[in-house]
């Protein structure tokens, strides 16, 4: 089977909880994701993966913001294109696109000392979680994260890297409309790419 902007499975099969995943996305986006077209062969498993990193970034009380600065950081560590460029769309939105594009890069110069702990954190989670150390967790102390919302932070970073992982294996490529010319397309030079664009 041939590998499509849709990922290396076939169509999935025309269920409720298909058309749910579909319409939810149409109504957000105005369009039906790639990714989506992938997690439509099980839809309760994205239920499932959702549920867990809301319920995590609730617990760690994150802003859309901080979200998208961990999303980002892991992602971009990861080699992950499309939660960079999807992700790193909405961080540019919080902040600006120089900025967003510098964390795909590893630059977090242009976030203040809070943001900065949790892109650091979430970059030592994804590139190796056993090389951590207790030194790590400091700067997120120090930003007033306890123990509980370091744990919860934790898991969110961890279940977003567990979607991504997910979407990059099964060949989702990133959606038309994520490769707007500018900064962020710039900077992300990795992971699975649309053949068709520059």
């Amino acid at each position: 089977m041939t590998t499509t902007a849709t990922g290396h499975l076939g169509p999935a099969p025309e269920t409720d909880d298909a058309r749910r995943l579909y319409d939810r996305d149409v109504d957000r986006l105005g369009y039906v994701m790639n990714l989506s077209r992938v997690w439509a062969h099980r839809p309760t498993l994205h239920t499932g993966l959702f549920a867990l990193a809301e319920d995590a970034a609730t617990a760690a009380g994150l802003t859309v913001r901080q979200r998208g600065v961990l999303i980002v950081a892991g992602a971009s560590t990861a080699g992950d294109a499309y939660c960079s460029l999807a992700w790193g769309r909405k961080l540019a939105g919080e902040t600006d696109p120089e900025t967003a594009a510098a964390v795909v890069r590893g630059d977090d110069a242009g976030l203040d000392p809070a943001d900065r702990a949790l892109a650091a954190w979430a970059r030592a989670v994804v590139r190796d979680p056993n090389a951590t150390e207790p030194a790590d967790l400091e700067p997120l102390r120090a930003a007033g994260y306890d123990d509980e919302r370091i744990l919860a932070i934790t898991v969110f970073v961890v279940a977003r890297r567990a979607f991504a992982a997910v979407n990059d294996a099964l060949g989702a490529v990133p959606d038309e409309v994520l490769y707007s010319p500018g900064p962020l397309r710039d900077a992300v030079t990795y992971g699975r790419q649309d053949p068709q664009k520059p």
